[in-house]
């Protein structure tokens, strides 16, 4: 709570303090209503002065317009405050996000991380209202009516608050039981909606594996789970109201009960008796709430703990002390004994060490797992090295910072992703100032002008949820477009054909070509028509660079790891391979 209010006192202070005094002015109204029942049973209905009648009815008329106008008021500021707390830290917590790296997002599932977010945002607009709302109304309330029944009678009043301590225990026992169930919900429902959005995204898999029972039956479970502990919820907070119900009830009976045997012996005048009972009654609801307020409060600091252990979460890489702008002249790009493992003791890079040379193309081959990947996510720093560097024109990127780094970087993934908007947003998305022409001109140059323009809406089409409206190869000639958008002079290319049919790869290939021109390009490939034209190859076997050179030259070793790559895929491949070499030598 110090934290929170740390955070966001200061800001929100003087909404805060008017809605205190819109508070303030409910409580005061409330006590006025019990003060007042003695002169209107002794004034009015005892001793029957009724030329106070219209000065009493107005003041009671006055009271409730003032109480009406500042509950109304109280109740808008407070909804303002929460929301714009909501949005804070929305925006905070996406902002980040944004700054975590991938090893976060591998073990943290996108649905349950969502969901989380959703459920434990509000639990800091809840603290910060439930502890406003005590202080300033339910806490000045009961303070003001328990005055106005030691000034009627202190004896009474002793009777009354005798409920005080049995309460404050009840409370503190269920406070302790409610903070271990409440996470349990929250993380039983992150489960819940996580997997929902997984279906949801892989229905067609869903379908075409008939799984529609299995994954019923285990959102049943889930669904079965969060109900159970919703229930449980319901069960621990709730019994707090048969215990304040009973001990009120005692209270209230004890003190008409005591009020009645003295006005019957000692002939006392009922108003004092009534004012009493009247502000013995009006208390009941304020001192019910301040008893819940500690449950509630409790709910609320789950939700807000949570909310801060994602927050605290420190980003793995920060820009070294004094790190530079990245300056890229031609582009080159060298890995000098570079060593990785993903916090494990099993290296998947051991020294690596070659030149991709600048504005040329260097394609990088081997069998899965030989860390092909792992070299083009360590060159754009979601990763750091253990040891080792990659320089970029002589310049470590390590001593750089990540935004200029990936600035100068255009990435095309084999797995082309699509954002909700338009086509013309994807492609812009590249580089947010491009302006609509050179959007226009860069699907041209990535061959996906024609199908854009054979849509109803064009470049102004919705693609759906990651462009599902659209084929693999549309979807990654679009992914192209964005690249070549982006204007940069490095491109990285990550298996960007290998999960397409031919005609499609054909086309895709034909826009790669494009634009590679003039950039220093690394690809990663397992098709003879992205290796055979690259200026160097590099192949790799279990995190170490096994041969460099370039097609034909890796070729003529028939014992070398390429030439064998080669034979597993056919003889025929590595004939239509020669034959376009000796094309390109004649021409």
């Amino acid at each position: 709570m110090r934290r929170i209010l740390a955070e966001n006192g200061r800001e929100y202070l003087p909404q805060y303090a008017l809605a205190t005094l819109c508070l303030v002015a409910v409580a005061a109204t409330t006590a006025f209503s019990a003060w007042i029942m003695r002169d209107i049973i002794d004034e009015i209905f005892y001793r029957e002065n009724y030329e106070l009648v219209p000065y009493i009815c107005g003041a009671i008329v006055a009271a409730f317009a003032i109480r009406g106008i500042a509950s109304y008021g109280q109740a808008v500021i407070l909804a303002r405050i929460g929301n714009n707390l909501v949005a804070r830290y929305q925006r905070r917590l996406f902002d980040h996000l944004m700054r975590l790296g991938l090893d976060f997002y591998s073990s943290a599932r996108s649905g349950q991380l969502a969901a989380q977010i959703s459920q434990n945002v509000t639990g800091i607009r809840d603290m910060l209202s439930i502890t406003l709302t005590s202080i300033a109304r339910d806490l000045v309330s009961l303070i003001g009516l328990v005055a106005v029944m030691v000034m009627q009678d202190p004896l009474l009043s002793v009777i009354g608050l005798l409920i005080g301590p049995p309460l404050v225990y009840a409370v503190n026992y269920l406070m302790r039981r409610l903070r271990r169930v409440t996470r349990e919900s929250v993380e039983v429902n992150s489960h819940l909606f996580g997997a929902m959005q997984e279906t949801v995204q892989g229905i067609a898999i869903v379908k075409a594996f008939t799984m529609e029972e299995q994954l019923s039956k285990k959102l049943s479970e889930l669904v079965a789970s969060a109900e159970n502990r919703a229930n449980k919820i319901a069960r621990v907070s709730e019994r707090l109201t048969p215990i304040t119900e009973m001990l009120a009830g005692l209270a209230i009976a004890g003190v008409i009960g005591y009020a009645a045997y003295r006005a019957a012996s000692a002939g006392q005048s009922p108003g004092s008796v009534f004012a009493f009972i009247t502000a013995l009654l009006l208390a009941y609801d304020p001192a019910r709430r301040l008893a819940r307020v500690q449950v509630n409060l409790e709910r609320s600091l789950v939700n807000a703990r949570m909310i801060y252990e994602l927050l605290d979460q420190e980003p793995p890489q920060r820009d070294a002390p004094g790190a530079k702008e990245l300056v890229v002249g031609a582009g080159g790009i060298v890995f000098r004994g570079v060593c990785f493992s993903y916090g494990s003791d099993k290296r998947v890079l051991d020294d690596v060490s070659f030149e991709a040379e600048p504005g040329g193309v260097t394609a990088i081959v081997g069998s899965s797992g030989a860390g092909k990947s792992t070299l083009v996510a360590l060159v754009q720093r979601f990763y750091d090295v253990d040891s080792g560097r990659i320089e970029i024109d002589g310049q470590d990127i390590a001593d750089v910072t990540k935004s200029s780094l990936r600035a100068r970087i255009a990435y095309v993934s084999q797995h082309p992703y699509l954002f909700e908007g338009t086509i013309r947003d994807n492609i812009r998305y590249g580089r947010p100032d491009a302006s609509d022409e050179e959007i226009e001109t860069a699907a041209r140059l990535a061959n996906a002008d024609d199908f854009i323009r054979e849509s109803a809406f064009g470049y102004e089409a919705l693609v759906g949820e990651n462009g599902i409206t659209l084929s693999g190869g549309q979807r990654q000639r679009l992914s192209i477009a964005r690249a070549i958008v982006r204007n940069a002079p490095i491109l990285l290319l990550d298996e960007a054909t290998s999960a397409l049919d031919n005609e499609s790869e054909a086309r895709v290939q034909d826009a790669l070509d494009t634009v590679m021109k003039g950039r220093t390009t690394i690809v990663i490939a397992h098709r003879l028509s992205t290796v055979v034209n690259a200026d160097k190859i590099v192949v790799m076997e279990e995190g170490r660079v096994v041969e460099q050179g370039t097609h034909r030259a890796l070729i003529a070793d028939p014992a070398g790891l390429y030439a064998r790559f080669h034979r597993l895929q056919g003889e025929r491949s590595l004939e239509i391979v020669d034959d376009q070499l000796l094309k390109e030598k004649s021409a």
